[in-house]
C-alpha cells in the first residue's frame, strides 16, 4: 500500500468471473481475475500510448499453407497472466481490491503498481514491448511484414513464433530449437504447452494426411444456437442469385443494434469462411439504416449456416505448386444505391487459399477496363505483401506471381500503357502493374471468364457455379458429423 501523489486520481478495481471452455463446449475450468477500472484513465497522467499489434489472420493461414506443404508440426503455448508481465512506465495508482480492506487507515490508502493488470489502457502495449524484448534477448527477429511474427535462422533451418495477445504457435524445421525456445520462454514467463495446434482464436484446427483443416463449426453452431435458427429451412447459397440490395424508398426502420451485432458476429466466420465474404460485404453496408430487405438478407445467410455450418477449408500438400496466384474480378457499377463497382481478390500461396475479400471502391469508375484495373491492383497489392512475408520466412519462390484477370482490354492495356480517350481517366494504377509486370514479378496468364473464381465475390451467382467454385477453393463439409454441444 502507498500513499498517493498529488495530482493523482486513483483507478478503481473489480473481480471477474468467468467460465472457460475447451473446444467441444465442456468445462475447462472457473476463473476470477482482477481488473482495473481502465475506463477511468486520463490520457496524458495516467496513460499515453496504448496501440499493440496483434497476428494477422492471413499470417495464419500463410504458416498453415507452408506447415502442410513442407510437413512442419505446428506446436501451441499460452502465457498464464500476459499482463502481469507488462511493464509500466507511467505512474499508475488503484484502490485497494474488494474484499481487502482493512482498518480505516489502510483504507485512505492505495496501490502503486509497477507492473500492468487486466484493464488498463495500456496493459497490451506493455505486455507486447516485455515478450518483443525477450525474443530479441534470444536472437529471434520480428517480421516486417507482421510485427508478431517471430523467426530465428540457424544451420539452414527455421523457427517461426506468431503472437496473438497471450496465445502462440511455434512452427518450423528445426526441432532443437522450437525445445530451447519453449524452456527459454518458460523460465522468463509463466507458461502453458498446449501441446499440437487444435484450437485458436475460437478456429478448430486438424491435421489428417490429406493436410491441415480449418473450421468453425462450434461457432456457426452456437450462433444457430442463440439466434433460434436452428430448425430453420436451409438452402444453398448464402444470398439469393441476381440481388442487389439497395436502400428503398419509405423503407420500414428495423431494430438498428439487433442487425449490427448479428453482422458483427457473422463478420467472425469469415475468417474460415470465404464463402460468405461478399454477402457480409453487401450486408455490412447498411448498418446505419438496415430495411426489412436487409434483415431478411442476414437471415439468408443463417439459412445457409444451417445447410453447412460444418464447412471447412482446406491446406492440402501442393508441391507443384510453388508461386503466389490471384484471381481477380469486379462488377462494373453494380451498387444500386451509387453505382460504385465491387472488387474482389483471391490469393493462393502453395496451391492453398490464403486471404480474400471483398470490397466496393471507393470512387465511381467511368469503365470496366478502370474498374478491372482497380482491382487488379488491390490484388496485386495484396500479394506483393504475401512476398514479402516469404521472403521473410525463407521461402520466396522464383516464379513470378500469377495475376488472373478474365477481361482481355485490361490485361492489354497493362501490357502497353499507351495514352487515349479510352484509358485518359484511368490513374496511376495501370502504370504500377506494368511496372511490376516489366520487372517480371508479375505476369498474366489468360483465364476464361466461367473460370474466374473472384466472381462470387462480387455478385450473387447461381447454386451450381457456387459449389464449383467453393470446390475448386478448397471447401469442403466436415467428414465427421457430430455437434459440439
Amino acid at each position: 500500500m502507498h500513499p498517493i501523489s498529488s495530482g493523482k486520481k486513483p483507478v478503481g478495481c473489480r473481480w471477474i468471473y468467468t467460465v472457460k471452455y475447451k473446444a467441444d463446449g465442456s468445462i475447462e475450468r472457473f476463473k476470477a481475475r482482477l481488473v482495473a477500472k481502465g475506463y477511468t484513465q486520463a490520457y496524458g497522467i495516467d496513460y499515453t500510448k496504448t496501440f499493440a499489434p496483434v497476428t494477422k489472420i492471413n499470417t495464419v493461414r500463410v504458416l498453415l499453407s507452408l506447415a502442410a506443404n513442407l510437413d512442419w508440426p505446428l506446436q501451441q503455448f499460452d502465457v498464464k497472466n500476459a499482463f502481469l508481465h507488462g511493464e509500466l512506465s507511467e505512474e499508475v495508482y488503484m484502490d485497494l481490491p474488494p474484499g481487502c480492506m482493512g482498518s480505516k487507515k489502510q483504507c485512505q490508502k492505495v496501490c502503486k503498481l509497477k507492473k500492468s493488470l487486466y484493464g488498463l489502457k495500456q496493459s497490451l502495449r506493455a505486455w507486447f514491448g516485455r515478450f518483443t524484448k525477450s525474443m530479441r534477448a534470444f536472437s529471434y527477429r520480428q517480421s516486417n511484414s507482421d510485427h508478431t511474427l517471430f523467426l530465428k535462422k540457424q544451420h539452414g533451418k527455421i523457427t517461426a513464433l506468431i503472437v496473438y495477445v497471450d496465445d502462440m504457435i511455434v512452427i518450423g524445421n528445426d526441432p532443437e530449437e522450437r525445445k530451447a525456445l519453449q524452456n527459454y520462454l518458460s523460465r522468463e514467463f509463466e507458461m502453458k504447452d498446449l501441446g499440437h495446434l487444435k484450437y485458436f482464436l475460437g478456429i478448430e484446427v486438424s491435421r489428417s494426411s490429406e493436410g491441415i483443416f480449418l473450421s468453425q463449426r462450434k461457432y456457426a453452431l452456437d450462433l444457430l444456437q442463440e439466434t433460434g435458427m436452428s430448425g430453420c429451412q436451409p438452402v444453398d447459397t448464402p444470398i439469393e442469385e441476381g440481388l442487389k440490395l439497395c436502400v428503398l424508398p419509405n423503407q420500414v426502420s428495423t431494430d438498428k443494434g439487433r442487425y449490427q451485432r448479428l453482422v458483427g458476429r457473422l463478420m467472425y466466420l469469415a475468417h474460415t469462411r470465404p464463402d460468405l465474404a461478399y454477402t457480409l460485404s453487401a450486408v455490412s453496408q447498411y448498418m446505419h439504416n438496415p430495411g426489412e430487405q436487409h434483415v431478411n438478407a442476414v437471415m439468408r445467410i443463417l439459412r445457409y449456416l444451417k445447410n453447412a455450418p460444418r464447412k471447412e477449408i482446406l491446406f492440402a500438400k501442393n508441391v507443384d505448386h510453388q508461386s503466389i496466384e490471384v484471381y481477380t474480378d469486379t462488377d462494373w457499377a453494380g451498387a444500386v444505391d451509387d453505382k460504385r463497382s465491387t472488387s474482389g481478390y483471391f490469393t493462393f500461396v502453395c496451391g492453398n487459399l490464403v486471404t480474400w475479400k471483398s470490397k466496393k471502391q471507393n470512387v465511381v469508375a467511368r469503365s470496366s477496363v478502370e474498374t478491372e484495373f482497380r482491382g487488379m491492383a488491390l490484388g496485386l497489392c495484396k500479394a506483393l505483401w504475401l512476398r514479402l512475408l516469404l521472403q521473410d520466412l525463407g521461402y520466396l519462390s522464383r516464379q513470378p506471381i500469377r495475376l488472373f484477370c478474365d477481361n482481355k482490354a485490361a490485361c492489354d492495356i497493362a501490357h502497353n500503357p499507351v495514352q487515349h480517350d479510352r484509358t485518359k481517366h484511368v490513374e496511376v494504377g495501370k502504370f504500377f502493374i506494368k511496372e511490376k509486370l516489366d520487372d517480371k514479378i508479375v505476369e498474366l496468364p489468360k483465364i476464361r471468364s466461367e473460370d474466374q473464381l473472384a466472381d462470387i465475390l462480387t455478385k450473387a451467382v447461381s447454386r451450381q457455379v457456387f459449389s464449383k467454385f467453393l470446390h475448386k477453393l478448397g471447401m469442403s463439409v466436415v467428414s465427421f458429423a457430430y455437434d459440439l454441444h
